[in-house]
């Protein structure tokens, strides 16, 4: 099995930053720190963070609100001259989306162990079987997202959970 990977480009980097600061965002809503960004050259064309929680929304992940807001922005759902950037490994789901709009490079941080969908567990986005197949850089800054992640669920742990005494008495 074959994987499209590209090299980072500076460009590549400064996206990630962004989708960084953007999962920051989320954070503070108090929603799973992941950001994302599409663009095009060095334009910011459209990006997002997840929103499930204050959206009651199982489909309000940062790469399906960046999808759709790019779609809007550029007036077409296909993405094929955009490349995405998103700090954690993309699910199924959001793999399938990238698929489908024909995205044309995805760039992400952390690998996702229970639900990456790109090269972890599954690669919906470069199977051979479907219609479009999507480069891949990974690992972007993974250090930094995944720092993110892990303090976010650190901080929502109750003090006994981190203390490692999960056991009922």
């Amino acid at each position: 099995m074959s994987r499209l990977h590209t090299s980072v480009a500076e460009t590549d980097l400064q996206m990630m930053e962004r989708a960084i600061a953007l999962a920051a965002k989320a954070a503070d809503l108090g929603e799973v720190p992941i950001g994302a960004v599409i663009y095009r050259n060095d334009q910011i064309v459209a990006e997002g963070y997840n929103l499930r929680e204050a959206s009651n929304d199982p489909t309000a992940h940062a790469e399906l609100i960046a999808i759709r807001a790019a779609g809007q922005a550029l007036n077409t759902w296909r993405l094929n001259d955009c490349s995405l950037a998103v700090t954690l490994e993309p699910c199924p789901m959001c793999a399938g989306a990238m698929v489908n709009a024909r995205l044309g490079r995805l760039v992400y941080g952390a690998t996702d162990p229970k639900a990456g969908a790109c090269e972890t567990l599954y690669t919906i986005t470069s199977d051979p079987r479907l219609n479009h197949r999507v480069q891949i850089v990974s690992g972007v800054l993974s250090d930094r997202c995944a720092r993110l992640l892990r303090e976010f669920f650190e901080a929502r742990r109750t003090p006994r959970e981190r203390s490692g005494d999960s056991q009922s008495t």
